[in-house]
């Protein structure tokens, strides 16, 4: 089949297409009997009913050849699924985490990203971990698919055999945005991925102005901080960051409203505890807290960026 880009691929590809070719014949099979029947068996050709008392062959035989079908189905679908189970001892190990809406993934060098780079012919581990709701991670060139449940930790893995850019979804409806949580699997060749792994230098990139992207906004967008938050003053789902620091804003504190100003002492509450001062107007219990995530100072970086917000029209 088209776009087979991992090693389970074809193990996939092979069940569905004889699950599917069985399903069919079936379905033409019983059609086709059925409008035979119809045709032979009605009111002006067959007036008075034949009653059949009992045939043990037929019975035996359609006894038989379906559990024979349904036996050679679940070989192949299960050929197909063991090998999913078993990584190898050598595999490269990432740690992935899914949060409404954003996947990010963890490198053993400490290098983090929200697009999933991997080698070619390598085997890979990630290891999952959901820190809101359940969230499902599905390659569909990889033919791979598995939920990640909060509060356990789930593992999958894969070998990637062509090179290039492969969609990677959440495909278990976790939240408004649900559709938006989507990003890249990359694949290169093993030593550029080497290249790539070993290069952590942090590259300054350019925004749509012309500005250099600074390191608050680096950090804000490998968390899926923008997922929620907007930076152009349109609401989603959180307070937007425009023009936000400093500024004076009402607050549910333990069901009291009292306002407050959007001050360095703020920003870092709201990202170690987000539940203590909810902006009013907005939901409580949709951020978790990236206190094992994000440190001090990157925090100092964020609160840097969200000063530059504050001048942009």
């Amino acid at each position: 089949m088209l776009n087979e880009a991992s090693n389970f691929a074809p193990r996939v590809d092979t069940a569905f297409i004889i699950i599917l070719s069985v399903s069919l014949f079936f379905l033409v099979a019983v059609m086709a009997v059925m409008l035979y029947f119809t045709y032979k068996y009605n009111k002006k050709r067959n007036p008075v009913a034949t009653q059949i008392h009992g045939n043990t062959t037929l019975e035996a035989i359609w006894t038989v050849i379906p559990i024979l079908l349904v036996l050679a189905m679940f070989y192949f679908g299960w050929t197909g699924y063991t090998p999913e189970i078993n990584p190898p001892a050598n595999a490269m190990k990432i740690e992935t985490t899914a949060r409404m809406w954003h996947w990010s993934f963890k490198y053993s060098n400490g290098k983090m990203e929200d697009t999933l780079y991997v080698p070619l012919n390598r085997p890979v581990v990630l290891n999952l971990t959901a820190m809101d709701v359940i969230h499902s991670l599905f390659i569909p060139a990889f033919r791979i698919k598995k939920d990640l449940v909060p509060g356990r930790t789930g593992q999958m893995w894969f070998i990637a055999t062509k090179e290039g850019r492969y969609n990677l979804f959440c495909s278990s409806y976790c939240g408004l945005r649900h559709s938006y949580m989507e990003t890249e699997v990359v694949v290169m060749p093993e030593k550029e991925y080497d290249k790539w792994a070993l290069d952590t230098t942090v590259k300054v990139t350019f925004g749509a102005e012309g500005k250099p992207t600074l390191p608050g906004e680096t950090v804000m967008r490998n968390n899926g901080c923008f997922a929620c938050h907007s930076v152009d003053g349109s609401k989603i789902v959180g307070p937007t960051l425009k023009g936000f620091y400093g500024s004076e804003i009402e607050v549910v504190t333990t069901g009291a409203e009292r306002k407050l100003t959007a001050n360095d002492e703020y920003i870092r509450k709201s990202i170690y505890d987000p539940a203590a001062d909810i902006v009013k107007g907005y939901p409580n219990a949709l951020m978790v807290s990236y206190k094992s995530t994000i440190s001090d100072d990157q925090i100092k970086q964020i609160i840097e960026y969200l000063k530059t917000l504050n001048a942009k029209k």
